[in-house]
């Protein structure tokens, strides 16, 4: 079975990337009916908050990512520590004593000597007394990973292909700080052997990570996970954008985007499949296929995301939105309105649009004269929901009048607009006593039921 995760940090807001690699896991998890799960890494006591934990669920339950199961790292101390035991026999955790000033002027002088700037090990080499004198002093060490140099480091990424890696050319990672607190990788690696995580998918920014942590699983004797790493977002203007990282789902959410509209966009991001929007999150998981990812940027164009979600709009049923809607705004009404749509809330305008007043438009008086003969010819038929063929009909053949010259001015007289929805559609919603009222000029001003 496939298990994905989605491990994000509650120190800030999820953005748009990080919204994309959740759903990714998500998909890639229930393509083969696997789990999803959801782990808080908040082991950054100072920067971690309850309210940004909070948040990333109701942004996850807004795409309809539901995780089967959810952990936090601030609470798996024992089991980090157990672990580290473990690492620490086997040699495979080493204490070092280095300054943050010490390491950076050994970085300066291997680049100044035009070598990389990989920790020498110096600290391998102190005595066990030695050692034992610093803790004494209260000279705490942080914790750095031991890495084997002896193999290369290579694994078969699901985007970027067959990966391999020196070992002698990185730096041990530091894994553990003097205080005892634990940085990124080690307990990352922990909680996935843990969790039974079987692939991890995320940014290609963290493949330098991999490298490191495909040996961690290996020292603790866990299998390795499938790693796949995708390209990272771009701005639509085709670079890397600051504003990428201020866009998440309240963002989008305010900007009353639909969350099927984001899903469907996110969903093929990155690929060359075309974005579909009727397509929500179980066809996409059918279809989803890592090796349609290209190595590429992908870029995110916030364009084409309106143009989705006028799609999206244009497709949802009353029964989706009736509680989103003005007052009184009937299934009929909704089917009239929403292909004028590009947002739910912009229901509420053209709602304005059947329930009146409507702002009188300025006309010239053969189009008024028109607009009152319309009137009277509009008292003289049935009312159905035929009323605007048969009024158009009956003008046309009373006064000659078509095309734009015989539809426009009963738009602009019974909406105030020169476009909008179908008004076979719209005439019967705004009734037959309104309709005769804007038509007639009973007012200079406006027209009103």
């Amino acid at each position: 079975m496939t298990v994905t995760r989605f491990a994000p940090s509650p120190t800030g807001h999820l953005h748009v990337g990080n919204l994309r690699t959740a759903l990714h896991n998500f998909l890639l998890a229930k393509q083969s009916g696997g789990r999803f799960l959801l782990r808080i890494d908040d082991t950054d006591a100072a920067r971690s908050r309850e309210e940004y934990v909070v948040a990333i669920r109701e942004d996850l339950a807004w795409l309809g990512l539901h995780p089967e199961a959810e952990e936090r790292q601030s609470v798996r101390s024992a089991i980090y520590e157990e672990a580290f035991a473990t690492l620490e026999a086997a040699g495979r955790v080493y204490p070092c004593w280095e300054s943050p000033q010490e390491l950076d002027l050994k970085r300066k002088v291997l680049l100044g000597r035009g070598l990389p700037p990989i920790y020498d090990r110096a600290a391998l080499g102190l005595t066990e007394d030695e050692k034992a004198a610093r803790i004494a002093a209260g000279d705490l060490p942080h914790w750095r990973f031991l890495l084997d140099r002896d193999e290369p480091i290579a694994w078969d990424d699901g985007v970027r292909g067959p990966q391999k890696f020196d070992p002698a050319q990185m730096s041990d990672p530091v894994v553990r700080r003097a205080d005892g607190s634990w940085l990124y990788m080690l307990p990352s690696v922990i909680d996935d052997v843990a969790m039974g995580v079987t692939s991890i998918l995320r940014g290609e920014d963290h493949v330098s990570n991999t490298a490191a942590q495909v040996q961690m699983f290996t020292a603790l004797g866990a299998p390795v996970p499938a790693f796949a790493h995708e390209a990272l977002l771009v701005g639509s203007e085709g670079k890397l954008s600051k504003r990428l990282g201020s866009l998440g789902a309240a963002h989008f959410r305010e900007a009353g985007i639909e969350p099927q509209a984001l899903v469907a966009l996110l969903g093929r991001l990155g690929t060359s499949d075309p974005v579909d929007p009727s397509l929500g999150l179980e066809e996409l998981a059918a279809a989803f296929d890592l090796s349609r990812f290209g190595r590429a940027p992908a870029r995110f164009d916030e364009a084409e995301l309106e143009r989705v979600n006028a799609a999206v709009v244009h497709d949802l049923p009353f029964a989706a939105v009736h509680a989103r809607l003005p007052d009184g705004m009937d299934e009929a009404a909704w089917q009239a309105i929403r292909p004028n749509l590009t947002r739910v809330a912009e229901a509420g305008d053209w709602w304005q649009v059947v329930t009146g007043p409507v702002a009188a438009p300025a006309m010239t008086d053969e189009d008024r004269s028109f607009c009152v003969q319309a009137a009277a010819t509009l008292a003289s038929l049935e009312w159905s929901g035929a009323v605007w063929k048969d009024l158009t009909a009956a003008l046309k053949e009373a006064t000659g009048r078509k095309g734009k010259a015989l539809f426009l001015p009963l738009r602009q007289a019974l909406t105030g607009m020169d476009h909008g929805p179908d008004m076979a559609a719209l005439l019967p919603l705004i009734g037959r006593d309104a309709a005769e009222q804007r038509l007639r000029p009973g007012a200079r001003d406006a027209f009103s039921l």
